[in-house]
């Protein structure tokens, strides 16, 4: 199987962020991805876009979220990159918000879920690009 490569532009709204999941059952189809694939790509791919979209670039519509994405026979590997100045990646990926201190707080879960969720989990240019890979089922 050779390898697949999507990749699409999205504004930093909340109607843009609604594309995903249109974008990840094209995706589906074209690269043979089984129900299980997608559900999980699609939780995490929401979860990865709607941060770019809420803390990186803060919902300024003038900036935009690129997403690349590869798939091979062995993996799906995406790239979620926006616009922002980036963040302390230490302090994000270390709390945990199912501990009692942090059970009330609003944020933290999306980079939570990527974690448990995908085989791995990569910040890159300071943060504001997170890539996040999926081994597939064989």
């Amino acid at each position: 199987m050779a390898d697949f490569t999507f990749r699409t532009s999205l504004k930093s709204t909340h109607d843009e962020a609604t594309k995903v999941p249109d974008f990840v059952s094209d995706i589906q189809d074209k690269a043979s991805l089984s129900d299980d694939e997608t559900s999980t790509f699609m939780l995490l791919l929401s979860e990865a876009v709607d941060n770019a979209i809420e803390h990186g670039n803060q919902y300024d519509a003038n900036k935009n979220v690129s997403v690349d994405i590869v798939i091979s026979k062995s993996e799906i590997v995406a790239k979620v990159t926006d616009e922002g100045k980036g963040f302390d990646t230490e302090v994000s990926t270390s709390r945990n918000p199912l501990d009692e201190e942090n059970l009330l707080n609003t944020g933290g879960r999306g980079i939570f879920i990527i974690k448990e969720l995908s085989d791995s989990l990569e910040f890159l240019n300071n943060g504001s690009t997170l890539q996040f890979k999926i081994s597939r089922e064989s």
